[in-house]
């Protein structure tokens, strides 16, 4: 997965005009108690973040 992808999947999940504040704000135990923004400026694939958004947004598995 691209980060552009990971972006509309996250867009599309929350709206465009609330995903990237909560990117930037909501932290996440499964990515190391950091925010998604954090854990991929770290480094961490977006693959992997995704899974960690889904679980926790709860997201259906259409979306996985």
């Amino acid at each position: 997965m691209r980060h552009t992808e990971f972006w509309a999947r996250l867009d599309h999940a929350l709206g465009p005009a609330s995903s990237r504040s909560w990117a930037e704000l909501f932290v996440i135990g499964d990515l190391g108690g950091r925010t998604v923004v954090e854990a991929l400026d770290a480094g961490m694939p977006p693959k992997q973040v995704w899974a960690a958004v889904w679980q926790v947004l709860e997201l259906p598995e259409s979306q996985r």
